[in-house]
């Protein structure tokens, strides 16, 4: 059997579908660090972190902000199923600035009130839709 040339990547979260397109690579965010996808990859099923996933289609990169979920891995197709995802043209790097600079805050001066968990949850998220807008607009 000969190996495909192509993936079909499906990524939705809670609320819609984001992307259902052939590509000819992803890189997701796992909790273990990222990894890359090409056609013919070995299947897995991975659990997402927060981070920065982007896919190919021929010369042309997309990006996407992505938090937390699941990834199943077949030798043509990536379907990601994300509590929460949202794709570069969608950020609002403003208020993502804002939402880092609160959670540094918050994490800068402690107190019993401040849940560190959600607040470093929140640092990281804001950090990667910045990462994400970026290097959308840089084309990188």
């Amino acid at each position: 059997m000969a190996l495909p040339t192509t993936l079909h990547l499906h990524i939705a979260s809670s609320d819609r579908s984001l992307v259902d397109e052939t590509v000819d690579e992803v890189q997701i965010p796992g909790v273990q660090g990222y990894f890359g996808v090409l056609p013919g990859h070995t299947p897995l099923l991975a659990q997402l972190s927060v981070g920065d996933l982007w896919y190919r289609q021929g010369s042309e990169t997309h990006h996407l902000a992505m938090a937390y979920g699941f990834a199943e891995v077949q030798p043509d197709r990536v379907t990601i199923l994300a509590e929460t995802a949202e794709s570069a043209d969608e950020i609002d790097e403003a208020r993502a600035e804002a939402a880092k600079r609160r959670a540094e805050e918050r994490l800068r001066i402690p107190n019993a009130d401040i849940d560190i968990d959600r607040a470093s949850v929140a640092l990281k998220k804001a950090i990667v839709r910045i990462q994400v807008s970026q290097r959308a607009r840089a084309g990188v």
